[in-house]
């Protein structure tokens, strides 16, 4: 795969911030690595990272590269900060800059498909809770939505664990006010189109503090109607279970029949 750090400048934001972006390449003679393409504009999936990482953090500490080469999909990692991937009240436009800035640029600059049927969103943590959040949104856009051990209730989070680190974080993103229900997962879920909602997938550790916020909102989803793979495996808010788990998600991804060709290892 090609592997590109992109600095760039953000209008949503009003300062220039970063991405990072894997590309198919195929590939004949690289060693213990397949490298696959297609003909046609790849698959995308754009991978969020959590409250503390940044965009370079998925690659840094998984094996991202080497799972999705085979898949012949194209991955793209934002750096939102510790944004929750809302506008801020005091900061920065970073759904906006997410939702509507992010994927202008990613099409103007690679060659990528935008087909909601090629184009999926996954994260861990913050990201989890972003990317759940995006999707559910902006179903249309979509064919599937990942998230690992989410910060999905995050209503709860602002008023049952303040960060002792980042005491006004809340507060930063939604000032005073409570959060709105278009913040809200459980509020979205009820009120999501079924025919439109994307293919959804929750995991989390049994281990981690937020296992129960994840099983309530695999509880909503069922009762929303929606069909959602689950993966509850032992395992705590750490890095093995996430490169374990983000290669389950990449096999559970609904890619098109055609965006691989095949390539030769040596």
């Amino acid at each position: 795969m090609a592997h590109l750090r992109c600095d760039f400048y953000s209008d949503a934001l009003g300062l220039s911030t970063s991405m990072t972006v894997l590309l198919p390449q195929q590939t004949r003679t690289q060693i213990g690595m397949a490298g696959t393409a297609s003909d046609a504009p790849p698959p995308l999936l754009y991978l969020l990272h959590g409250l503390s990482d940044d965009d370079t953090t998925w690659l840094r500490r998984t094996s991202i590269e080497r799972y999705a080469a085979p898949l012949g999909l194209a991955v793209v990692m934002p750096q939102v900060h510790r944004s929750f991937y809302h506008d801020q009240a005091y900061g920065g436009a970073y759904q906006t800059f997410l939702t509507e800035e992010l994927p202008a640029l990613v099409h103007s600059m690679f060659r990528v498909s935008d087909r909601p049927e090629d184009t999926f969103v996954a994260g861990l943590s913050m990201g989890g809770y972003g990317a759940l959040h995006w999707a559910l949104s902006k179903p249309e856009r979509f064919a599937a939505a990942a998230s690992l051990s989410g910060a999905v209730n995050i209503t709860g989070l602002r008023t049952n664990r303040p960060r002792p680190d980042d005491p006004r974080m809340f507060e930063r993103i939604f000032g005073d006010q409570p959060i709105p229900d278009s913040a809200d997962l459980f509020a979205l879920l009820s009120s999501i189109d079924v025919a439109e909602c994307p293919a959804l997938y929750v995991g989390c550790g049994t281990e981690d503090a937020l296992e129960p916020d994840n099983r309530k909102l695999v509880r909503a989803i069922e009762d929303a109607g929606l069909p959602v793979r689950t993966s509850f495996v032992p395992g705590e808010h750490e890095w093995g279970l996430w490169d374990a788990e983000i290669r389950q998600v990449l096999e559970w991804l609904p890619l098109p029949a055609d965006s691989t060709t095949e390539s030769t290892e040596r």
